[in-house]
Parts: structure tokens; sequence; C-alpha cells
């Protein structure tokens, strides 16, 4: 199938640099993509290898040893070194070979070659992905959805530049050293930080708002689309010439001067970013020198240091899951400055052009574009600042504070108490307040989030692996084993179950029927939706305690981020509920969702409860094997609609009959407490927890009782 020409795309500069910085100095630690669906992300990747040099490689070793430096290891070795390495090597393209999210550990990580095992009794390992991707480039499209297990192989993987497998009596290593490249949408989810850190170098890439770009975009991809073979012929100098100065920065790599002015001015840009560790020093020294080989210098200056950590820092400055992303490019500049850079004579060029092409009818000219636009995958451009040391702006988006009244519902045990009307609220309610109708008064803030205990949902899923709940999964320790499951084989049941078909006296190989085949069951975790229910109606402005339920949702948030779990949020007041959240991997969303989330008016807590079961069984057709945890946070008043209170304890007693595990968060207050929510978990057979228990202690004892039988008090 024929790539889009890498110089074709449009735009996307940032990016450019930076792949062509890993393909200089491959010891960078490979890329991370960030933007949204149809900015040229997998299109301009998969171009990447049509203007890497070719390698070399021993003939017929499946691992691509280096004829000049073959692994001593290697399971097709040992491979001949010296004079005679010349005789067996051969020359081929460099590889990108693709991850998918859904892959199995046999397929990245390579099993034994069942055929050989059974038929001809001999133990021979089949290579997977990581032994492809050896020397060339491994992409992973969606890294962010890609499963813990594959993540902890990628992990090891990168660390030890090798891949070591033993199971079923085998144990074979052999060299895995590759350019890792992710793409992924930030709003599926986060990456986990242990594999975030392992990128070395990061880009956002953010559609084009130029109709004069974007209109090119389109009529480059539709020219690719008419004819392929002429469009790339139309590329194909600029591809030529581009793969020659990569090969020539290579070369020039090794006589960069790094001086010691350079190295204090990397030092002191990371300390002043507060990064944690050595690894961003590291890898802004290597990218550096790429730069300043790339732009044909003999030595590293400001500007290839400036590049370098812009693309290093923007993911390793977030302090946490939900800090947005980006780099203050002015402290960049300052930290930059304080230290001035010592005269130089350079010989080289300072200006370079892009490593892009330009027009169709002008190949050598501005970067193009086009990623899978109808009937493909990505096409819209990417970034459209300009030249391969590009400075452009990374800004977190605008958090919103809308200006706050007060509300507060009435009396008795439908309505809230007068102090707490007068805590929430010091002017009288509106007329729209009164009627029931939803009113925003006020915005509160979340603290600073604490670490809580796990929830789990009893029983055994069968959902996707996870670190929440108990389940069967594709990773985890034998349990036991089935012949009508997928996944692993159980190679000894195997061969037991074709063994006891033999007769007496029976000699020769031993035959293996399709019945015979056993799988593994395997016991590990699961990640789960956990479905948030917000009461944000004015009486939970009562003694700041919408600041504590944000400081505890937020808490409980952090912790399904690390669990990759799936979240959404339903929120009432006023009149009516709403879903500001459906259920989503993104995290982050969630917590702008929740921040955001004004209080005020009457509590519809009928409704809220009826939201949220609506919203469960959506999302149990969607996604069926998924379970779900819902935390219905509440201080149990209903008070908006006639019969409010009534028809709120009739919809809570009759959710015991939708099988969901449930925790029922209690904010009521104050010294005089009317025990509404305590009420409202038995009814719906749920663990109640008080608000003043969800604490980083206290959520010990309520996680333990979401693990109890339903409605027991934690």
């Amino acid at each position: 199938m024929p790539r889009f020409p890498f110089t074709a795309v449009v735009g996307a500069d940032d990016l450019s640099t930076a792949l062509v910085l890993t393909a200089i100095s491959p010891a960078i630690g490979g890329v991370l993509v960030r933007g949204e669906k149809g900015t040229a992300k997998s299109t301009i990747v998969r171009g990447l290898v049509g203007v890497l040099p070719r390698v070399d490689v021993v003939a017929g070793c499946r691992f691509s040893c280096d004829p000049a430096d073959p692994a001593p290891d290697c399971p097709d070795g040992p491979h001949p070194i010296g004079a005679d390495a010349a005789v067996t090597a051969e020359r081929r393209p460099t590889r990108l070979v693709e991850l998918p999210v859904g892959a199995s550990d046999d397929r990245v990580t390579g099993s034994m070659d069942l055929a050989q095992a059974l038929g001809a009794g001999r133990t021979e390992f089949h290579p997977g992905l990581l032994a492809q991707a050896h020397r060339g480039l491994l992409y992973v499209d969606e890294v962010n959805l890609l499963a813990d297990h594959l993540v902890d192989l990628l992990l090891d993987a990168s660390a030890m530049g090798r891949n070591t497998v033993e199971r079923d009596g085998m144990s074979v290593t052999h060299p895995a050293r590759f350019v890792l490249v992710g793409t992924m949408n930030p709003e599926e989810g986060e990456l986990r930080p242990q594999l975030l850190d392992r990128f070395g170098l990061s880009v956002d890439v953010n559609a084009s708002r130029d109709p004069d770009e974007r209109a090119e975009v389109v009529r480059r991809r539709l020219a690719f689309d008419a004819d392929p073979d002429a469009f790339s012929a139309r590329y194909a100098a600029a591809e030529a010439e581009l793969g020659a100065r990569i090969v020539r920065a290579q070369e020039a790599l090794d006589g960069v001067d790094l001086s010691a002015w350079a190295l204090r001015t990397i030092a002191r840009v990371c300390a002043g970013f507060d990064v944690d560790g050595m690894r961003a020093d590291i890898v802004i020294a290597r990218a550096a020198r790429a730069h300043a080989a790339w732009c044909e210098r003999d030595r590293v200056t400001r500007e290839d240091i400036r590049v370098a950590a812009r693309f290093a820092l923007s993911h390793r400055r977030r302090r946490g899951p939900f800090d947005p992303p980006g780099l203050d490019e002015e402290l960049l500049d300052r930290l930059l400055d304080e230290e001035p850079e010592p005269p130089t004579d350079p010989e080289g060029p300072d200006d370079p052009q892009p490593p892009s092409g330009g027009s169709d009818d002008d190949p050598n000219g501005q970067p193009g574009d086009g990623d899978d636009a109808p009937g493909n995958d990505d096409d819209a451009p990417g970034n459209d600042d300009a030249g391969p040391p590009p400075a452009g702006s990374q800004q977190p988006p605008a958090s919103s504070d809308p200006a706050t009244d007060s509300s507060s519902d009435s009396v008795d045990p439908q309505h809230d108490s007068p102090s707490d009307a007068q805590e929430s609220s010091q002017e009288q309610p509106s007329s729209e307040q009164r009627t029931g109708a939803a009113a925003a008064v006020g915005t509160a803030s979340a603290g600073t989030p604490y670490r809580p205990r796990r929830f789990e949902v009893r029983g055994v899923g069968r959902g996707e692996a996870g670190r929440r709940s108990a389940a069967e999964t594709t990773r985890g320790r034998v349990i036991g084993v089935s012949p009508t499951t997928t996944g692993r084989v159980h190679v000894t049941a195997t061969i037991t179950s074709a063994a006891s078909r033999r007769t007496a006296g029976t000699r020769g190989r031993l035959d293996i029927a399709a019945h015979d085949v056993r799988h593994a069951r395997l016991r590990g975790r699961e990640s789960n939706l956990v479905l948030f229910c917000v009461d944000a109606s004015g009486s939970m402005a009562a003694r700041k305690r919408m600041d504590e339920v944000k400081t505890a949702v937020l808490s409980l948030l952090l912790d399904a981020y690390e669990r990759r779990d799936k979240v959404g949020l339903v929120a009432f007041n006023g009149a009516d509920a709403h879903v500001l959240l459906a259920p989503t991997s993104s995290v982050d969303r969630a917590a702008a969702a929740l921040t955001q989330l004004p209080h005020g008016g009457r509590t519809p807590l009928a409704e809220g409860l009826t939201l949220a079961a609506s919203t469960l069984e959506r999302e149990r057709r969607r996604d069926p094997r998924r379970r779900a945890l819902v935390v219905v946070v509440t201080d149990g008043r209903a008070t908006s609609g006639p019969d409010a209170l009534a028809r709120a304890q009739r919809t809570a007693s009759a959710w015991p009959g939708l099988g969901v595990d449930t925790v029922v968060v209690d904010c009521e207050s104050g010294r005089f407490r009317m025990r509404l929510a305590a009420d409202l978990a038995h009814r719906m057979g749920a663990t109640h927890v008080p608000l003043e228990n969800v604490s980083a202690a206290g959520l010990v004892d309520a996680v333990a009782a979401a693990r109890a039988p339903h409605g027991k008090a934690a």
C-alpha cells in the first residue's frame, strides 16, 4: 500500500522536526504525538520510513543483527564477525512495525512454535513484534488505550534494550532496541506516568484554522487518492534529499561539541522546571546535539537547547494526571538567558530549511499534509508553525469560574435546616428557585486530592484487564484450563489431553487434534466503570460541604485514572438531572467537568437516580463485559417536585434490581441529622459512607465495606 510522502504533509513542522531528531539519534527515546483526530498523526509517522536510511543486517537473521556488532546471544546465532561478516550482510529498508492495542502477549514478545514443539518435538522460538522492530520503529496508534500488560512489556523492553521470554520451559533473550512512536487522542484518556516518561520527546498537533492551508490539505489528499504513484513521484526528489540530509546529520553527530556552558544551561532549565529525575537532562542533551547536527553546526547553541527543551519537557512538567500539558516558554527563555552563550564563529548555516517538502508543483518548497482523509485515518494538518526549530506556544485551557450567589432549600425532612440555609446563602432564594427550577448559584473549588483505597466490585468479572476488581483476564496467575476459551495455550494440558487418547503400545508422533487444545484460565484484575451521581443542590453548599465533596470525588477520579477505569458523571439540582460527562476513559475530562460543576437550587433526587440507572443501562448495552460501581454523593434530601421524598424512596427501593455495586457518600452535616442518606443507602442495598470518613484514613474502612454485604455502614 503506498504511503503518503513525508515531505508532502502540510504544516506539521514540530512533529516533523521531532521525528527527524529521533531518526538522527535513536537514543533520544522516541516521540509521543498528542492531538485530536484528523491531524495527520498516523500519516506522517508512516511516511517517516520513506526517508530513513537503509540498514545493514545479517542475512537470514530474524532479529536484524548488525553485521558489525552481532548480538552474542542471538537465537539465530552465532553470527560471523570481522571479515566474514561482510559475506553474510544484506541491506534492507528500515522497518516500521505497528503494535495493535489488542495484541496478545505472545504476539508482542514471541512464543514457542507449537507446530515444531508438538509435531517434531523441537523447542523453537517464534519471534514477536519486538524482534521485528529491532533497529527500526515500533509504532503504537492510540497508545493511551494500550492494555496494562502490554505497557509492562514495552517498559521492560525499552528499559533493558532486550526482550526475555520465559514460559513453557523455554528461555530466550534477544536484542530489542527500537524507536518508540506513539499517537493518541487526549480525550480518550492519558498514559500511565511510567510509559509517558519513556518517550523522549512529546509534540502536540492541532488542525490549522487557516482556510488556505486547510484547502491545500484537501487538494493534496485528493490528488494522492486519485493517483498515489504519480503524486509520490512529484515528491521523490524531496524525499531523497531529506534522507541524504538525515544520513549526513547521523555521520556528524559524534563530532558535535556539547560544551560545559551547554551542560550547565540544560541542567538549569531542568531544575527550573522542577522535573523529576535526570532523564530529562539526558534527553535534552541528546536532542540538542541531534538538532545541531541537523542544522550543520559543530557545537550546541542556545537555539538547539531551546528546541530540545520544548519537546522534552512539555510532558515531564506535569505533576499530576490532571495538570494540563504544555510549557511556559517565557520561563524557558529566562532560564536560557541567565548565562550568556559564549561567542562563537559558526561555520554552518543557522537557518536550515524545514524537513519537509512543498506544494505539488514545487516539491522542495513548503511542507505539505494529508493523513487519512475520506477513507483513511487522519486528514487534517498538524501544527502551523514554520521551520525545524519553531517555537510554538502551548497554553492550558482557560477554566471557568462563574459568579456565585447562593441558595438553599426549605426545612422539614424534605427540606434543608435553617442553619444550613443561612450558611449556604446570604440572599433570599429567587422565585425561580422556589419553583424548583435549576439555579446555578455557586461553584465550589476542590482541595488537594488524597490517595484513597480502591473500591472493588464483588465477584469475578471478564472485563478488560485493569487494576481494580478480580476477573479472568489475559494476564495473571493460572487458575485452570478450558477447552472453550481463547488466549494462551496451556501446553501441558494440551499434551495430556492428546496422550489420553493413545492406545496402549502406540508409538511414534503424538497426534494433536483440535479438540485437544486447552487454554489457560488466568485470574487477574479488570477495569470498571465508576459512575458518579452527585447532588449539586443548594443544600450541598452548607458548611462548605461542596468543597469537601469535590475533593473526595477528585481523589476517587485520581484512583480511577491509576486503575484504568472508565468514568462518568451525573449531577442533579434544580428541577432535573444531567449527564455532565458520558462514560469515557478520559479522566481529565471528568476532572474538568467536576471543577466547573455549579451548585444551587432544589434537590431532584429521584430524577438523579433515574438518570444514573438509564446511563448504566446504555453503557451495559454498549459494553456488556464491563462491570460498574456507582458512587452516589448526597445528603439524602429530596425537595424538587411533588412528593419528592416519597418518589426518591420508591426509586431507591427499586435500585437493587439493577444488580450494581453502589456506595452512598453521606454529605449531611450539623449537630442534628435526619439520616436520610443512611435510609437511602439501606433502600438501595448500598454501602453507607459518611463524608467525614472519606479521607486518607477513613476511606480504608469505607472501601472495605464496599466489599461487604449490601446495606452495611462503613
